[in-house]
């Protein structure tokens, strides 16, 4: 078989139909062979919203009571894959409505009667796998009410995707595209009558990718963490059709569960969502605690780097750092100029956000939150951490990202002081980033410093040689720390302070020592499942580096009025209002 890098992209997408087309006239399931479980969670808040007729995917909202989700992917062809993919579904099983169900139901049949025989966006490996998972995890939420024509052509469909998907997983990206081919390639083999003789091969090419996409410390190679827990969910998934049909299961599959489950459990908030890093949002509410549980597994992440990540932890406080070089190459496709960015949660509350992924809001808002001014760290002003390069069917890859990042811990100090750096400004400005943070045991307070630093002398000639463009005035930077829109911050004691109100009750105070300018801008937190991007602020600390060595120090520390532990009840705030 050709290497699929070699063939065009147009001609893989005519290849994919030719075997969807065929598939179609292959053998046909007439009823699932046990009874399946809805073990996929959506979004309620998502489910309305589509109930009520907007459809927000990609960053595009169209509002419309009368169109089906098929006419709005046709109109609009940028976010068809992202229809097709049928994630929706889970949604709508969530609002678990039975106007929500007739919904479901029509668009899932007007699919079947559109592009069933193999046409349009969806027939790719990764979205037909996705599909077919959401489709046979809610078979009798859809065939409830429905006669038998109907439920034949259901069958008929889902017997002509799992045969597509048995042909065409091999061309599959590697990475998670490669894992929903291949999980529902066996979910549906074994899932439907007559199908069982799709999933040897399959369960096969799906364990060696354990060994090979998922490494020793249970990481993947685009360090996005709710793109890990969908790969540790789509594992759990097939390793339970497995056992539930008496079949042998690999042995690579349940250890690469055992080496996922403490790393996504180390990138874990306080508050129970996942760090946002790398394209990654904090994950729905209650898939993370259902992986973790069906994981079965008490281990913790050994070592301070967990996919790249630093967590320190005192009480009821959580920092999550991203200590690492980026992502690399095809991996990069969604991945920030975030290294050494943080977040910071205390109980249930986001306190240090960074701005998110962007995606769900068009690709401009994606390119800015790529950007490192997105995040919660220094950023040299007019430049990012790493660059955007080389595009790859309309994706950028990022480039020129650092290439020594450091971690030190020092002696003692496991899990609650780090000392970091990364060179990501040295070959433009001829500066080095470093970064110390320091959560007390207590977590009350977290200490932090800043240094910009011309290490050697090549580094000191070119931030001599860029003063000198710059006239001598400095170079300016920014440290960033983005807030949630829950907090509630003013300037304090003559603009020398900062108080962070969270709806907890919690108070916290930053200040800072140093030349730099201490001031409050806006900012937007991007969160899916917004129509739109909530308005916030972030605290900024501004200077500009006139040395070979700036130094800028700081604190974030609970009020002394603040006790330890509050009876946190608030709720939090309601998703956009739906008509």
């Amino acid at each position: 078989m050709a290497d699929t890098k070699t063939i065009p992209d147009h001609r893989i997408g005519l290849i994919d139909r030719f075997h969807a087309r065929r598939a179609g006239m292959s053998g046909i399931a007439t009823a699932f062979a046990s009874a399946p479980e809805p073990r996929t969670i959506g979004d309620i808040a998502r489910g309305r919203q589509l109930m009520a007729g907007n459809f927000l995917f990609s960053g595009q909202l169209t509002a419309s009571k009368e169109l089906s989700i098929w006419d709005i992917a046709e109109q609009k062809p940028d976010i068809a894959a992202e229809i097709h993919g049928c994630l929706w579904l889970d949604d709508l099983a969530a609002v678990s409505t039975q106007k929500a169900r007739q919904k479901a139901q029509d668009w899932v049949f007007d699919w079947i009667a559109r592009y069933g025989k193999g046409g349009g966006p969806g027939w790719t490996p990764d979205l037909t796998g996705r599909r077919l998972i959401r489709w046979i995890n809610h078979g009798f939420f859809l065939l409830r009410g429905r006669g038998k024509p109907e439920s034949d052509a259901f069958f008929r469909s889902l017997a002509g995707q799992a045969t597509f998907l048995s042909r065409r997983w091999r061309i599959a990206p590697a990475g998670l595209p490669r894992f929903e081919a291949l999980a529902g390639t066996i979910y549906a083999g074994l899932a439907l009558e007559g199908m069982e003789g799709h999933v040897h091969k399959a369960v096969t090419a799906l364990a060696a990718d354990c060994d090979k996409a998922v490494d020793v410390t249970g990481s993947i190679a685009s360090r996005n963490p709710e793109e890990l827990l969908a790969v540790l969910n789509l594992i759990i998934w097939a390793v339970q059709a497995l056992t539930e049909t008496n079949r042998t299961v690999p042995s690579a599959m349940t250890a690469a569960i055992t080496r996922i489950a403490p790393t996504l459990r180390a990138l874990r908030h306080a508050d129970g969502a996942l760090a946002r890093f790398h394209g990654g949002g904090p994950g729905i509410e209650g898939q993370l605690d259902a992986a973790l549980a069906a994981a079965d597994t008490k281990a913790l992440s050994p070592g301070p780097l967990h996919m790249g990540y630093l967590r320190l932890k005192g009480a009821r406080t959580t920092v999550i750092v991203d200590a690492s070089s980026p992502p690399a190459g095809a991996a990069s496709v969604q991945a920030h100029a975030s290294t050494l960015a943080f977040e910071l949660t205390s109980g249930r509350r986001p306190l240090i956000v960074n701005c998110g992924s962007g995606a769900m809001f068009g690709p401009e808002w994606r390119r800015a939150c790529r950007a490192t001014p997105s995040h919660s760290t220094l950023g040299i002003e007019g430049v990012s951490s790493s660059q955007l390069g080389e595009n790859i069917a309309g994706r950028e890859l990022l480039s020129k990202t650092p290439t020594d990042v450091r971690c030190y811990v020092p002696k003692g100090h496991f899990d609650r002081r780090f000392e970091m750096s990364h060179d990501g400004y040295c070959s433009r400005v001829g500066l080095t980033h470093g970064r110390m943070l320091d959560l007390s045991i207590d977590g009350r307070t977290l200490e932090g410093e800043d240094v910009l630093a011309a290490l050697d002398p090549k580094s000191q000639a070119l931030f001599d040689a860029t003063m000198a463009r710059c006239g001598g005035q400095g170079i300016p930077y920014h440290v960033r720390f983005h807030l949630h829109p829950d907090v509630h911050a003013t300037l304090d004691m003559n603009n020398s302070a900062v108080s962070m109100t969270l709806k907890s009750g919690e108070v916290w105070v930053f200040q800072h020592e140093g030349n730099a300018q201490l001031g409050i801008a806006p900012s937007v937190y991007l969160e899916n499942g917004r129509l739109k991007p909530r308005e916030t602020t972030q605290v900024v600390l501004t200077g500009r580096a006139m040395s070979y060595a700036e130094r800028v120090r700081w604190t974030l520390a609970k009020a002394q009025s603040t006790p330890d532990v509050l009876r946190d009840l608030v709720q939090t705030e309601p998703m956009d209002a739906i008509d």
